[in-house]
This record gives structure tokens, sequence and C-alpha cells, in this order.
């Protein structure tokens, strides 16, 4: 079948009746559900928009030859990958950059994973062959897609099969010829439950040794197959309007924790199984991570300018824009934006195809912007804050402007140089949804783990960087500034 619409997603959900629970109650349809529907509604127009940009957002499938998401594209050239990127970016304008699990995340995952697949036949030559036919499934039918990577947040300083109950985590119990049963929690599924299916894979970050083999699985399955459950966490969609809370009551994607209760898993879902080693190097070997990361930092560049956008109409309405630390500030989001895109060119244009004929982007250029990213991203938020001042406080809802007697009051009240007090709080708002709000504030702290512990990732970074060379032309410099002395007796 080609590509979804927005009302095809949606008959989806309501016929998967996804097992989701949120504040003590089980939901019974998610479309209609306040914690969900809105961005149920984001998601879909995701979907429509493929078909009002259908030159950018969808391509000719080569097995099918129906129109399918072009963020699901294998590029064989740069213009394939830039192409991809422009579908990437169209979506992200959506929601300025705000959802930062939307469908095209996952895409790239399964693409890389289904086209790089001889990893997975080290241990079974049918696992290859899973990967390869789930990538055009989900290709073919447009499936959506959460995931999750993580153990349960129990005791970091030991190891899962070290834990006082190790079976909290998701583990195998049973192997037969049908399929496998899995049981235990895992963590974070954003989207958890308002998506077709859900990908259980390997951490990015955190390694494992042969003693949590158990742990070790990587498939993917249905959200609504029995024993799966999707356990919400308290919704940032607070029911208010889109004036109110321009970003919540749209893109507020949700996360869940995920509880597998004895799932049967079939065979041909099956990637890895028991096997730590192949768990430690999928994402890298298969170049998964790379897909995946340009996709992140191609969204993070419209985040910036998002960002940049607010900023800098927050300077236009109050008159702030001569002072020299106004200035400076967005100084600071402007050379964050060039250094971001400057890394997304390097990227695609130094772009090579690897050994199963994907045009990848240059990885050294992805893996410095994911790294930095979650570092500068605090501060960019900041700068809104200091800059909206005490303008982030004094924000009145849309009703109290409707107000007959108060209405008019309040507009001449919190009036700005150009705008008149409606259109300025209207601005204040997004800006105070974007970091003051508890959306705000899970933006920032998602932004900073969006690819697992910064200092981890950071010590892995550093570890892994060339540095050789960089020694060596310091050892030469020294080595011709001057003769060795001659030491009597040595």
């Amino acid at each position: 079948m080609p590509a979804k619409t927005g009302a095809e997603y949606k008959e989806r959900l309501k016929k998967a009746k996804n097992n989701i629970y949120i504040g003590g109650e089980r939901v019974e349809d998610v479309t209609a559900h306040p914690a969900f529907k809105n961005v149920i509604q984001s998601m879909a127009d995701l979907y429509d928009l493929q078909y009002e940009k259908e030159d950018k957002m969808l391509y000719t499938s080569p097995t099918t030859g129906q129109k399918v998401g072009m963020t699901f594209l294998q590029p064989k050239s740069i213009e394939d990958l830039i192409k991809r990127r422009e579908a990437i970016t169209e979506w992200a304008l959506t929601s300025g950059g705000m959802m930062g699990r939307s469908p095209d995340y996952l895409n790239a995952e399964v693409m890389a994973m289904g086209v790089s697949n001889d990893l997975f036949a080290e241990a079974d030559p049918s696992f290859a062959e899973n990967a390869k036919n789930y990538y055009e499934f989900a290709r073919e039918n447009d499936i959506s897609l959460t995931h999750t990577l993580i153990h349960p947040q129990v005791n970091r300083a030991k190891a899962i099969h070290e834990q006082k109950d190790a079976n909290v985590a998701l583990h195998l119990v049973e192997k037969n010829k049908d399929g496998i049963i899995v049981d235990g929690i895992r963590l974070l599924a954003t989207q958890g439950g308002i998506t077709d299916e859900i990908l259980v894979f390997p951490s990015t970050v955190k390694k494992s040794g042969e003693k949590d083999d158990p742990y070790s699985l990587a498939f993917a399955i249905p959200n609504n197959t029995p024993g799966l459950k999707f356990l919400s966490r308290e919704s940032f969609d607070y029911g208010k309007n889109q004036w109110d809370h321009p970003l919540s009551s749209r893109f507020e994607e949700g996360d869940a924790i995920v509880s597998f209760d004895h799932v049967f898993v079939p065979w041909n879902r099956v990637f890895v199984c028991e096997d730590s080693s192949i768990c430690n190097r999928t994402f890298r070997e298969t170049n998964a991570v790379v897909h995946m990361a340009h996709q992140v930092v191609a969204k993070n560049v419209v985040k910036t300018e998002f960002l940049l956008g607010v900023v800098l109409s927050i300077m236009d309405a109050i008159g702030i824009d001569q002072f020299q630390h106004v200035q400076d500030k967005g100084t600071e989001i402007m050379l964050t934006l060039e250094i971001m895109k400057s890394h997304l060119y390097r990227a695609e244009h130094n772009a090579s195809l690897d050994k199963w004929g994907t045009m990848t982007p240059d990885y050294a250029a992805l893996d410095a912007a994911r790294n930095w990213y979650p570092r500068v991203y605090p501060r960019l938020v900041e700068i809104v804050r200091i800059l909206g001042a005490s303008g982030l406080m004094g924000i009145p809802s849309e009703a109290d402007f409707h107000h007959e007697e108060i209405g008019p009051l309040l507009n001449r009240a919190v009036q700005g140089k150009n705008l008149d007090g409606y259109e300025r709080v209207q601005l204040f708002r997004l800006a105070w949804d974007l970091t003051l709000s508890a959306f705000g504030g899970r933006q920032m702290h998602y932004e900073y783990y969006f690819f697992g512990d910064p200092i981890k990732m950071g010590m892995t970074y550093f570890d892994n960087y060339d540095k050789n060379p960089y020694k060596e032309r310091i050892k030469s410099f020294l080595k011709n500034s001057g003769s060795k002395p001659h030491f009597v007796g040595m």
C-alpha cells in the first residue's frame, strides 16, 4: 500500500486499541483522549503533508511501484541524501523541531539496519533476512514506530545481571519453534502507544558483557501485542488552547515505561537474541547511528532557527535589540545555528558509499554535532529566559483579553514597542512554553540526554578520536626546535 494519510494513521490507532495507561486509567480510544489527541493530530498532519508536498515527501518504491515516504529512502547518491534531508526538514518545520521522535527518526534506523544486515547473520542468517524484510514492510506500509533502548534505572553501579531484582529488566524467558517469550521492563518509549509498532534495540551508549546475554535482544512487534503495556507519564498537554500553550497543546509527544508480560515475539520479527556482542555493535556497524544522527542534526538546525526567531521577535517587541549584551546573546544563537549547518553540510558533501551501496554521511561531522548540541541547548534556552525577563511571567491568558472589563486594560498595560498587548503576550507565551513550562523543561532535559548521558558520550568520543596526528605534530615541532643536549655520564 502507498504512504498513509493522516486519517489512515488515526484509523489504525483506533482499530489497534493499544494497551495504554495514564493517570491510573486504561485509555479506551487514544485518538480521543485529552492527553494524546492533539499530538496525534500533529502526527496526522505530518502524514498529510506527504501528499501536500508529494514531490519532496514521497518517492516510488523499488519493489511495488507505489509512492512511499521519502524518509525511508536508501540514498544512493549525495543528491538522494539531500532529498531525504529536505523531507526531514519539511516535517521539522511544522513543529519548529519540537517533535524529537517524529517518524523519520526511526525510519532512518529501519532503513540502515535493513540494508546493512550482515551483522545480524553472525548469529543466524534468518535474523539478517528478518531485518531486510522488516525494512520493506515498514516502508511499504508506512509503519509508525516508537522504540526502547534502556533498562530500568535501578542501580547504575551494577550490570543488569548483578541487580538485586535481575528479572525486572526485559529478558528472554523461553525459545520455542515459533519464537521467543520475553518479560520485564524497558525505558523510555517516546510516543509510546500512539504508533503502530515498537522497536526494541540495545543502548547506543551503554555496552553489555556476555553475562548480560539474556537481556541482549532486538525485535519489532505491533503495539497491541498481548502482554505489552505502555505506562505513560503525566501529560504536559493540559488541555489549554493553542494561544495559551502554543507548543504543548500540539507537540507533547509523551514518554512511557514499557511493560512486557510474557510477550510472544515470532521468529520472523527477531533481529538479535542472546548476543551482547552483536548488540554492542549494532548501531555503529550497520551505520544506523550515522543515518539517525543525520536526521537529528537536520531537526536541530530547524530547532535552532526557531529559537533564533523567538529571540529576535522578543528583541523587536520590547525594543532591546540595540543593547550590546542583547546583541551578543543573539550572536550566540546565530553562531550555534551556523555551526550546526556547517556540520550538516560537511556530513552530506563528504558522504561516501558504504559497502552496501548506501550513501552514508560523514560520521565525524555528525558525531561532533550530536555531542555538542546537548551541551549548548540549555544555554540557548537560558538566553530566551534572560531576554524575556519578567515578561515571561506577565502572561495573562487569551480569555483575559476577551473579558469586556479587563481586556482593554491589559491590551494597553502589556503593549510592546511594535505590538499591542494581545500580540506581545502571544509571543511571550510561546517563549514561556519553549522554556519555562513543563513542556519546555522536558524539551531541555530531552535534548540533553537525546543520545544518552553526555558525559559518557563524551568519554566515548574522546576514546575514539584520532589523537595521534596532533601528538605527532607536537613531537615533530619540539624535535626541530633545538639540538638535544649531551649529558655527561648518560
